[in-house]
């Protein structure tokens, strides 16, 4: 379990993170952990209100309350079996309604666990502010919708 880590005031991420001709750039866990980028680590089995799941895989993007600041996060759990060794979960976050987006991650597990969760974002009421969940299990990726 990651331990909740301290609020950064960074509302924009850097344009060297935006952006790509593919459309993803990719960041390592240490770029939105320990509130890098105005990210809060969250422990791993914080549940909140389910708004984006994957049809067929426990993998949600939820939102809730974390240092009284309302943020989303990813999370894989668990329903029937286990997470094991080589599974993992992000969170693809964009600020332009998912045209371009910084994959947050993955965090992955090296032992069996119930759920795994990527860090926290807050949330914004822009229409272009926007979250998605990612995950492999068993080596198969799967997408939650964007939220």
């Amino acid at each position: 379990m990651r331990k909740l880590g301290a609020c950064a005031a960074v509302a924009v991420v850097s344009a060297s993170l935006m952006v790509g001709v593919s459309g993803v750039a990719s960041a390592s866990a240490a770029d939105c952990a320990h509130g890098a980028n105005g990210f809060v680590d969250i422990p791993d089995d914080l549940e909140g209100t389910v708004v984006a799941n994957s049809p067929g895989r426990s993998l949600t993007v939820e939102v809730g309350i974390v240092g009284g600041v309302k943020r989303g996060w990813a999370r894989a759990h668990g329903s029937e079996a286990a997470l094991g060794p080589g599974d993992s979960v992000w969170m693809d976050w964009s600020q332009d309604g998912g045209n371009t987006w910084l994959q947050c991650g993955p965090f992955g597990t090296s032992s069996y666990v119930w759920s795994l969760t990527s860090a926290a974002k807050a949330t914004n009421p822009s229409p272009n502010w926007r979250f998605r969940g990612g995950a492999y299990f068993n080596g198969v990726m799967s997408l939650t919708p964007w939220y």
